[in-house]
């Protein structure tokens, strides 16, 4: 593996999860496989989870590990080429990722979109000119499209937690649309959506998204996902629902309209076969997901937030073994 993107990079979902799941039962074993190499961490935005659980993956693999605020630390960057830098911009991303890629042996890099323009989002201009310059193996930490770390994640965490049944039937997973006060990315729910279809293709789930009239998510993510428009009918007989919001992508960046009744509480856990309730983090609670689920016994956040270390663990070994 030379860069991990999105599911696509990845050739077989479980072994995947058995390789981090492996890294979770013995977290020293190959240390040696990181000695004298570093991982450079640049954040264009804020992080809590995936900072932290990527830089204890490297140490974990005997790795150096550099990290860079860009948006606090960095110089102004500029993407376009052909153009007179004679505005706010200060260093062209050709020469700011190709120095940085002179220092590390691996870099992560997150950013996220800017909501105004779907096209120049969804080309990921940014992350694609970034993987290009800096001439070293990539691993996305969230782009304005994707979040594969946190996607796989969440694929260890329902394969973990998920009690085979003697009939065979495997785990119905819901991807629920929740309120916020602002508009937030598609990255999130996109990713996710793009793992569990994989994972779906795979014989290992069954999945469904739920979401309002106008979130319909792009259908380059979903595929064979079966489409949703009502909360409580969906999540009928489901064991894993995956809180998230997101903003339209066809009225793109925008909060639209929504009926009442959107917000996960243990009233509509009813609906479900008592499932386990999942959410990225950060979450606004009693907005998005209701704090009696928060703090009860069917919320899987915290350890599927534990999980992100092995996710990043199992990405960061698979990319220092083809170095």
């Amino acid at each position: 593996m030379k860069l991990f993107t999105s599911v696509h990079d990845v050739p077989s979902i479980k072994q995947f999860v058995n390789d981090a799941l492996a890294l979770k039962a013995d977290p020293y074993a190959h240390q040696d496989l990181g000695k004298n190499k570093t991982l450079g961490l640049v954040f264009m935005n804020p992080s809590l989870r995936t900072r932290l659980s990527t830089q204890k993956a490297a140490l974990n693999l005997g790795m150096n590990v550099m990290v860079m605020n860009m948006d606090k630390e960095g110089w102004a960057l500029e993407t376009q080429d052909g153009v007179v830098m004679n505005g706010s911009t200060v260093e062209h991303i050709r020469e700011a990722a190709a120095v940085m890629g002179q220092y590390c042996d691996i870099l992560g890099l997150r950013s996220f979109p800017k909501l105004n323009n779907r096209e120049e989002d969804y080309s990921e201009d940014f992350f694609n000119k970034f993987v290009k310059y800096c001439a070293v193996p990539v691993v996305s930490l969230e782009s304005a499209t994707r979040h594969p770390l946190q996607s796989f994640a969440d694929i260890i965490t329902i394969h973990e937690t998920w009690t085979k049944k003697p009939d065979g039937r495997k785990p119905k997973v819901v991807l629920a649309w929740a309120p916020h006060v602002k508009a937030l990315p598609q990255a999130v729910p996109n990713s996710f959506a793009e793992w569990m279809c994989k994972a779906q293709a795979e014989g290992m789930i069954d999945f469904t998204i739920a979401q309002p009239e106008g979130y319909e998510l792009s259908e380059d993510f979903t595929p064979k996902a079966d489409i949703q428009y009502n909360l409580e009918e969906a999540l009928a007989g489901a064991d894993y629902v995956y809180v998230k919001n997101w903003s339209s992508y066809k009225e793109y960046g925008k909060v639209l309209t929504y009926p009442d009744g959107w917000m996960m509480n243990n009233e509509k856990l009813k609906f479900t076969n008592d499932a386990k309730v999942m959410h990225c983090l950060p979450v606004r609670r009693d907005l998005e997901l209701s704090s009696e689920i928060l703090d009860g016994p069917n919320s899987l956040v915290i350890h599927e937030a534990g999980n992100r270390l092995w996710a990043a663990q199992a990405v960061i070994k698979a990319i220092l073994e083809e170095l």
